[in-house]
């Protein structure tokens, strides 16, 4: 069944076999794993007998633990408050007006200075209208005082009297405000309703009517001294708008 070279054959292979397996098939101790192209950087990144993800470095901030310290997260500032709200807008020239004014006069308070605004209106236009020259001396300036009384003067030489009844004042806003070295100016503008009526020496109706309500925007501009021991704003300006 089987010649002779077949026999050859297999003993030979059978041979080798035996020869490799003694090679092949027993470890030493001194085998290498297989080839990883990543072992470097994988040694670099975790030296040998690290265990942690954080290398601690030596010296005293390592002798003791370190303790977490909880970070609160910031709170949103809550923004100040406009420091003319209600009277200007912020940035505005009136805004600014009003801060050189008080970079003088740290008291000052512009709702204040409306409020003796609009009482000093009322006062004046009363005041004119009964030709009561004492009142006026004390609200206007020089050259105001003069305009009003010379009104007055002519007004009387003609006979002539003036009766005013204020009904009120709807409106008033500060239009500018000015610092310049030690004198403040505020502008306003006054939205008034008076009934006004001016007779003659017969009680004749000149001018007005007696029964009608009148709106009058008035634009006056007060001034006084900053730093001045007289509290009081006096009005330099007057003119009639639209």
């Amino acid at each position: 069944m089987f010649d002779i070279y077949t026999i050859i054959f297999l003993a030979l292979a059978v041979f080798i076999f035996i020869r490799l397996r003694s090679v092949l098939g027993q470890r030493t101790g001194r085998e290498r794993p297989p080839y990883d192209p990543y072992s470097r950087r994988d040694a670099a990144k975790a030296p040998v007998g690290a265990t942690d993800k954080v290398v601690n470095f030596p010296g005293p901030a390592n002798d003791k633990p370190a303790v977490p310290v909880p970070v609160e997260p910031l709170e949103d500032a809550e923004p100040a408050p406009a420091r003319w709200a209600g009277i200007a807008e912020v940035g505005s020239a009136v805004a600014n007006g009003l801060d050189a004014i008080a970079a003088q006069e740290r008291d000052f308070d512009a709702k204040h200075f409306l409020t003796g605004a609009r009482a000093a209106y009322e006062m004046i236009v009363v005041a004119f209208a009964h030709g009561d020259r004492a009142a006026l001396k004390d609200l206007l300036a020089r050259d105001v005082f003069d305009g009003f009384a010379a009104a007055i003067t002519e007004r009387e030489q003609r006979g002539e009297t003036m009766e005013t009844q204020f009904v009120g004042i709807e409106k008033a806003d500060i239009i500018e405000a000015d610092a310049r070295g030690r004198s403040a100016q505020i502008t306003v503008r006054f939205l008034s309703q008076l009934i006004s009526v001016t007779r003659d020496k017969h009680g004749g109706v000149v001018d007005g009517d007696p029964e009608q309500v009148a709106d009058v925007t008035d634009v006056w501009t007060f001034a006084r001294e900053l730093g001045a021991r007289d509290p009081n704003w006096k009005l330099v300006a007057t003119e009639a708008a639209s």
